[in-house]
């Protein structure tokens, strides 16, 4: 018993190799994503000058009736295209808040796992920002409204119209993120 508790005669499982980076991704071009179970948000940023521009945004949108392995699948497979279409260097998701109810937690842990395995496949750097850093990056505010956040992210990228709630909130992590980048930082993004 002792022999097994301390390893002994075990043979270790090999561990993969991490994916490399993906192929002609852009250092400027950053990926935000707001995960839920049936509506993640996305969108992508590219950083240029004089002002950022949006490569693209969306939500993934799964129904009520489905079971949640199929809506972690889609999620999965809708960011991983989206990665293999806009090369992103970096992927920023939104990070845990505190939930009321437990199932609510499990079910938008379940997602963000499917964004996170989508993202670090394709050998992103995956960072997770606070939501209420991100509001008040972005409306300088952290308690804002969605809809707050969604006007600000519409001025701040020079939108024609309001982007839909999660597709902004995924563009307020993009943008947030860039702008820590840009700054000394006693709290600097957590790194998953």
């Amino acid at each position: 018993m002792k022999s097994r508790l301390h390893g002994a005669g075990r043979t270790p499982r090999p561990v993969p190799p991490a994916q490399p980076p993906v192929r002609g991704s852009a250092p400027g071009v950053v990926l935000g994503v707001d995960p839920s179970l049936r509506g993640t948000g996305y969108g992508v940023i590219r950083f240029t000058s004089p002002a950022p521009v949006v490569v693209a945004q969306g939500v993934v949108s799964c129904p009520a009736a489905w079971e949640v392995s199929r809506c972690l699948v889609k999620i999965a497979e809708t960011l991983r295209e989206l990665i293999r279409q806009t090369r992103p260097s970096v992927c920023v998701v939104e990070g845990l808040f505190y939930a009321q109810n437990l199932q609510t937690a499990l079910v938008m842990g379940q997602a963000r796992g499917a964004s996170i395995v989508a993202a670090a496949e394709a050998g992103l750097e995956v960072y997770e920002i606070a939501p209420r850093k991100v509001k008040q990056a972005i409306v300088g505010y952290g308690a804002a409204q969605k809809l707050a956040v969604a006007k600000m992210v519409q001025r701040l990228l020079r939108l024609s119209e309001v982007p839909a709630p999660d597709a902004a909130d995924a563009l307020a992590l993009a943008l947030a993120h860039f702008q820590e980048q840009g700054r000394y930082n006693l709290t600097p993004p957590r790194k998953l």
